[in-house]
């Protein structure tokens, strides 16, 4: 048993929707917690029946009701469970915070997490450790986790039991001690938020909360409780924004209460470890910046530690602290010692690269006491920097590309900080001297990190500095010449032209390097031109097409030269690429700004492809300019080739567009197939075509009255076919899903089924010929065909063409099948009347019931449902439910229902009314069906009652 459990729930945890299509996670959910109160089952197995409850609480316990059944389950389970399993007591401590938290049953502050809390409450205060071995801390460190749990998701759920919690944090002497102090400052932290939200709060409210008086404290939470309807999200940081936007109590002096809790938790502090301190040091930072009556400097004993740890979390904690409270209490000297400090960890031999990129990111967003800028979020350099303390950070070839590049950041901004004096200071020539150096190792075949690592270096340096001429003239100068030597960094160059246009549109320095690069290109010796650096070139000569200032005839002398003097191997081969790289070149040329004088020479380059090329696709595209070239105006041909060059309303960068495809827009839009944003139609359920056929016949009387001897034999004898009754099929509404009027008339729609499981055949395509708005909605016939009918999902997605001719792929919402979906009547020959139909009935339910043990009978199954139902609401189950597959006459005092599953499978219900309930008596040949008709029945019996109560009321 114990086996099987652990697999079961390991397939659960690998794919619980998949899992849940076998059965329901309310019947899964019943299980394990059946399982859970058998005495039988082991303690470790128990354990593992947990696991599915903590890991997805929100699948198993969907709705408030659910969890609250859930957890008086458990907390059944714990108050019989012996002490000594204490393992076992922990996880189900755990499953309870989480089926209580995850289906909202502690923030409507239900009577089950009401109970769970005093629980948890309890646990916690016992510390009669009767084995003497520590197994009881283990436990009460479980509920504190709990707590903080509870606390953090409601906040202000334990306000009331803050001055006990400081009691249990005081009188804690063992390492248990940290969690009481964690929960207890987030308790504190939250309560004094939560007075701060209290018009009218003032001193005797938080004196009445740390007092425990929560008569005094609490007595607006008669009318609704403070934290009920805000978001737990406001609570995330107070501190981090603006000062300004933090709440505050208005305490005036009396807070000796207050500040004597934050000096007993300062005090013990230290015991805590290091994240721990820093957690509690940032939520009590938090208490004092809403309480102004409480100075800051009751944090100034544990200043002295703070300011030399050397622990990163606690570093952090103080630079929050001094964005809370600035010159309040760091003092000058202290700020000092700290933008010291941290700018000798930034280059500690013994940190690691992200601890020193940290650090470095801390000085660039400092905290300063006297702050200059309005803390919008930018980088900005403290005052105190000054160039000769920021010297220690020079970057050096030596340092890994990260810390080079946060390094080069931040002394570009110490060194802008000295206006145009900084031209000639020395700090400035090394930050360019180190840009030669990696420039350098580039040249000499430096690995990919470094070429990386230069350009973005490169692009920082130019960001700075690009308006100082002599720097920003020599470093174009030293690209070209890189180019020249290595023209794969083609790709780069470019990159680093668009990304310095884009982020410095003010400077024509990319325009100066993009004409620098043509002028090297089209100077150079044909005679040493290979192809993979034409290729190169290409690209290149195309990016500066794109510029309007730049002149294009010394490009097109480069083409034509290349075209008549190269070598014929380059072009007669019909190399696809270069040739489609000349084209793209001519392609953006035909859209520059100077096209008048550049009409010749263009023309005479797509006459010379579109006759000598080797590559028929290059000719036709080159014949396609130069006829659009010839014979269109000027204002026509801008026309033509700003079709499709926009998209969304926006305008499209050329190059982005291949010089082929811009020609080709319009039909490459019609043959491709584009996605919706939302849903546009949906499958609605609309009566099937079994059902519709049961409802006509279900109040005749069955003329047919062919007697047959043996009804059984008979009936199984249709089976040998194996098409026979072996499909359901559902109807389905074609329907509209949005409201927008560019779908409102759809053509050629294909609906298109995508299986989540096994359980059935795989369906075919559907085709629905138009959906017109103004239209009744098509009915989509659905035809299922079961390998075990159980429930499932279709997933759903349709594509279609719009009045405009593209075509659109949508993706419908799911289509649930529910259980119920694949009953249909027991298919009896069409001579059978009732009598007959009545003995099949019989005959199934003797065999199904007998315990002859014969093999093919193994699957069978026999169940009992009750249920408390009036006699009229049974009525109504019966004609509302079971009308359909009534097999006995409807005024007998026994009710026998049969309903067939296809491919084989039947479920026999008798229904009669008893004494004390409604049984349902349940045989079917399939017991895996079983979870199944429960949930089913009980399902159609609570809605019977909800209905009742309904008209009652």
């Amino acid at each position: 048993m114990a086996a099987n459990w652990a697999e079961r729930i390991s397939v659960f945890s690998s794919s619980p929707s998949r899992f849940l299509c076998g059965t329901t996670a309310e019947a899964f959910l019943a299980e394990l917690l059946r399982e859970l109160r058998d005495d039988r089952a082991s303690y470790s197995v128990k354990v593992l029946l947990l696991s599915p409850i903590c890991e997805y609480p929100t699948l198993l316990c969907p709705s408030d009701s659910v969890g609250e059944e859930t957890a008086l389950e458990l907390m059944s389970v714990f108050a019989q469970c012996p002490s000594k399993y204490v393992q076992f007591r922990c996880q189900l401590l755990l499953a309870l915070t989480s089926a209580l938290i995850c289906s909202s049953c502690v923030s409507n502050q239900s009577r089950a997490s009401q109970d769970f809390l005093d629980l948890l409450l309890q646990v916690a205060q016992d510390t009669s450790d009767l084995q003497g071995d520590g197994a009881l801390r283990y436990l009460r460190a479980a509920a504190c986790d709990c707590l903080r749990e509870l606390e953090a998701c409601s906040p202000g759920l334990l306000s009331q039991h803050l001055e006990l919690l400081g009691g249990l944090r005081q009188r804690e002497g063992s390492r248990l001690h940290q969690a009481y102090a964690g929960l207890h400052t987030l308790v504190l932290r939250n309560s004094v938020y939560q007075l701060t939200q209290e018009a009218g709060a003032g001193a005797e409210h938080l004196k009445a909360l740390l007092g425990g008086n929560t008569t005094v404290a609490w007595e607006a939470e008669q009318d609704s409780g403070l934290m009920k309807h805000k978001d737990s999200a406001l609570l995330a940081s107070l501190i981090l924004g603006p000062m300004g936007t933090v709440p505050t109590l208005q305490t005036g002096s009396d807070s000796k209460e207050l500040r004597s809790v934050l000096s007993s938790l300062l005090e013990e502090s230290y015991l805590l470890t290091p994240m721990c301190q820093a957690s509690l040091l940032y939520r009590l930072t938090e208490v004092v910046a809403m309480v102004p009556g409480v100075p800051p400097s009751v944090f100034r004993a544990q200043l002295l530690r703070l300011l030399g740890t050397s622990e990163v979390c606690l570093l952090h904690a103080t630079l929050l602290m001094k964005c809370a409270f600035t010159d309040s209490l760091f003092s000058a000297e202290d700020e000092a010692f700290i933008l010291k400090r941290l700018v000798v960890l930034s280059q500690h031999p013994l940190l690691s690269t992200p601890e020193k990129l940290l650090y470095m990111d801390c000085i660039l967003h400092f905290p300063e006491n006297r702050p200059i800028g309005c803390g919008d979020g930018d980088e900005t350099l403290p005052v105190l920097l000054t160039p000769r303390l920021a010297s220690a950070l020079l970057p050096t070839v030596l340092n890994d590309s990260a810390t080079m590049l946060a390094r080069l950041n931040l002394l570009s901004l110490v060194y802008l900080e000295e206006g145009e004096e900084g031209e000639e200071s020395l700090g400035l020539a090394y930050l360019y001297e180190h840009l030669n150096s990696l420039l350098h190792i580039v040249e000499h075949g430096g690995s990919r990190e470094m070429v990386v690592t230069f350009f973005r270096a490169t692009f920082l340096f130019l960001f700075y500095f690009s308006h100082l001429e002599r720097f920003a003239n020599r470093l174009l100068e030293k690209l070209c010449t890189l180019y020249f030597s290595h023209t794969h960094l083609a790709p780069q160059l470019i990159n680093l032209a668009d990304q310095t246009q884009e982020k410095l549109p003010e400077s024509n320095w990319a325009l100066r390097l993009l004409r620098a690069l043509q002028g090297v290109i089209t100077e150079a010796p044909l005679a040493q031109l290979n192809s993979q650096d034409l290729s190169q070139h290409l690209k290149m000569l195309a990016r500066v097409a794109e510029e309007g200032e730049v002149p294009q005839q010394s490009t097109l002398s480069f083409l034509s030269r290349i075209l008549t003097q190269s070598p014929a191997s380059l072009f007669m081969s019909g190399d696809w690429r270069l040739g489609n790289s000349l084209l793209g070149i001519c392609r953006r040329l035909l859209d520059h700004p100077s096209l008048d004088s550049l009409l010749i020479p263009q023309a005479d380059i797509l006459q010379h492809l579109a006759c000598s090329y080797g590559d028929t696709d290059i000719q036709d595209h080159a014949r396609l300019y130069y006829t659009l070239l010839t014979t269109l105006s000027r204002e026509k041909l801008v026309s033509v080739l700003a079709q499709g060059l926009t998209e969304g309303g926006r305008q499209v960068k050329k190059r982005t567009l291949s010089s082929i495809m811009a020609d080709s827009e319009g039909l490459t839009s019609t043959l491709s197939i584009h996605h919706t944003e939302e849903a546009i139609i949906k499958l609605v359920e609309a009566q099937s075509e079994q059902q519709e056929a049961i409802q006509s016949d279900v109040d005749s009387d069955q003329n047919q009255t062919e007697n047959c001897p043996n009804t059984l034999t008979a009936y199984r004898a249709q089976f040998d076919e194996s098409s026979f009754a072996s499909d359901v099929t559902l109807n389905y509404l074609l329907m509209w899903g949005t409201d927008n009027s560019r779908f409102d008339q759809l053509f050629s729609i294909r609906l298109h089924f995508t299986l989540t499981d096994n359980h059935y055949e795989e369906l075919s395509d559907i085709s629905v010929p138009c959906l017109f708005r103004e239209r009744p909605a098509p009915i989509v016939k659905l035809r299922l065909k079961p390998k075990r009918p159980y429930p499932t999902v279709l997933q759903v997605s349709a594509i279609f063409t719009t009045q405009d001719g593209l075509s659109w792929l949508t993706v419908l919402p799911d289509i649930h099948v529910a259980f119920q979906q694949t009953f249909l009547p027991p298919p009896v020959p069409p001579a059978w009347g009732r009598g007959n139909t009545l003995s099949l009935f019989e005959s199934l339910w003797d065999e199904i019931n007998s315990e002859s043990g014969e093999e093919d009978l193994q699957d069978c199954a026999t169940s009992l449902f009750c249920c408390q139902l009036e006699e009229d609401a049974l009525v109504a189950l019966v004609k509302e439910h079971f009308l359909p597959f009534l097999i006995s006459k409807f005024e007998e005092e026994e009710t026998k229902v049969l309903f067939f599953l296809p491919p084989q499978s039947h479920v026999l219900l008798e229904v009669k009314s008893e004494e004390d309930a409604v049984h349902f008596k349940i045989a079917t040949d399939d017991w895996q069906l079983l979870p199944h008709i429960s949930s089913y029945l009980l399902t159609i019996t609570t809605s019977q009652k909800n209905l009742r109560a309904d008209c009652e009321a």
